[in-house]
């Protein structure tokens, strides 16, 4: 079934010849039959879905195997067989981790969901891996795109509370990416297997924030018809992350400083104390000590999150990164929509480095994602961009007409390098050597390069 691989280790030929009846002529898996431990260990590169494994064996027995298959892959399922029939064996063989025991003869109406069950189980653990690798990757410091000076200042605060447990603040307007640095503090910190739970405080009304909180008690108001548990509680052992919390109101201001204090909370209409073991990230994009003097919040409450704060700068700010995280969305958006988009137009650059974004990095992907929806030839133009930016750029009187960038643009290095190999094989439609040569460069430099900023060169042959 959908190509599954099942082992089957027996040294009785019959009850091998049955097994692989059912299994690979009836129920349609792939089979591998082995008579002894060892050749079915060494083939454990293979990764069998299941494994039927009988325990009296010549040389190493079925139970000494299982141990060794448990200390390779704990998740890996193995049905253990025997003719004994002794329970103590059937006991011992699930408490080293076996996912069932069958007797011999071997009942075969009960074999087949038993099977069928644990390759199920081993598929959705392992998908579960695959996604929590994937999390793990994807909030990765390397993957947070950026080459300027203030951001990599901020990487080195984010690295100096991922072995502890300091409260952190994330000062930043919208769209700088403080979820996104957020959950990088999680995933490469100390709490990273554990649940990382986000609670905007903005988006929830006020009169439901408390309840989805710290949860409420069944009948504690008109409709709670069961007990929820709130974020705090959900959260055990892991990481809150409270965006906007400068939104929350002077109430629910004094609860969140008990938590912070005495790490205890009781649920909307109970009487319980629930302990919290959470760490608290959150993020504003107030100035929250101005907030303070307004009496908008409260000072106690300030000084608790403010222990390590961390400031992420505008995009407007870090002009260095716009062409960056702009050719990073192309390139995303064009393999996910499968268009052959080659790049920017110069003056579309131009447009794009001169704009000061005020929704910053999300404001670059939404931007970005519908040019590649609107563009029609292999480069994306001024006529790409929403009918905002273009007018802003007539306001701002920018000459497409002169060099790229303003005479006060300092652009990145690598970013000139990679501009410049994309306009040479732009003018020589393709032919690598002449542009290597045009360049002063020799070809293994050139295709060393290519290779790193990701430029094929079949790209160009039909400018």
């Amino acid at each position: 079934m959908d190509n599954k691989l099942v082992f089957i280790v027996d040294d009785e030929p019959a009850i091998s010849k049955l097994l692989n009846y059912w299994i690979k002529d009836k129920w349609n898996y792939r089979t591998e039959l082995f008579t002894d431990a060892e050749s079915m260990l060494d083939a454990l590169h293979k990764k069998p879905d299941i494994i039927m494994l009988d325990i009296m064996l010549p040389g190493m027995d079925g139970l000494e195997s299982l141990n060794i298959i448990k200390r390779s892959d704990p998740d890996l399922p193995v049905i253990m067989l025997s003719a004994q029939g002794r329970i103590e064996i059937a006991l011992e063989a699930l408490r080293m981790g076996a996912y069932d025991y069958f007797p011999k003869p071997i009942d075969i109406q009960k074999l087949e969901p038993t099977i069928k069950n644990a390759i199920k189980n081993f598929d959705l653990i392992r998908e579960l891996q695959n996604l929590k690798e994937n999390v793990k990757r994807e909030f990765k410091f390397e993957n947070i795109i950026s080459s300027d000076g203030k951001m990599q200042d901020v990487f080195k605060y984010v690295t100096k509370v991922l072995d502890n447990d300091i409260t952190v603040i994330i000062y930043g307007e919208s769209g700088t990416g403080k979820e996104l640095i957020s959950r990088a503090i999680h995933y490469n910190g100390i709490r990273k297997d554990k649940p990382f739970v986000v609670v905007n405080c903005a988006s929830i009304p006020r009169e439901l924030l408390e309840s989805e909180l710290f949860g409420h008690e069944k009948g504690s108001f008109t409709g709670a018809y069961q007990r929820k548990l709130g974020k705090f509680e959900i959260a055990h052992q892991g990481t809150i992350f409270l965006d906007e919390v400068g939104e929350l109101e002077m109430t629910l201001q004094a609860k969140l400083l008990r938590v912070i204090q005495e790490k205890t909370f009781e649920r909307v209409g109970g009487t319980e104390e629930i302990k919290s073991d959470v760490r608290i990230i959150s993020a504003t994009n107030r100035d929250l000590k101005k907030a303070v003097e307004a009496k908008l919040f409260r000072e106690d409450l300030f000084y608790r999150l403010n222990s390590f704060p961390i400031i992420i700068p505008p995009i407007r700010q870090r002009r260095g990164d716009i062409l960056i995280l702009a050719d990073h969305f192309l390139s995303l958006f064009k393999q996910k929509m499968n268009k052959n988009i080659k790049g920017f137009s110069k003056p579309a650059l131009k447009l794009i480095y001169n704009y000061d974004w005020p929704g910053n990095v999300r404001e670059i992907e939404n931007t970005i994602e519908r040019c590649v929806i609107m563009a029609e030839s292999d480069y994306i133009n001024i006529e790409d961009f929403p009918a905002h930016l273009k007018i802003e750029s007539e306001n701002r009187k920018i000459d497409f007409s002169d060099g790229l960038f303003p005479e006060d643009a300092i652009i990145p290095f690598e970013k000139i390098k990679e501009e410049a190999i994309k306009h040479s094989l732009h003018v020589t439609k393709g032919n690598i050597m002449e542009a290597a040569h045009k360049l002063g460069l020799g070809r293994a430099t050139i295709y060393r390069l290519m290779e790193k900023y990701k430029i094929n060169s079949k790209d160009f042959e039909n400018n």
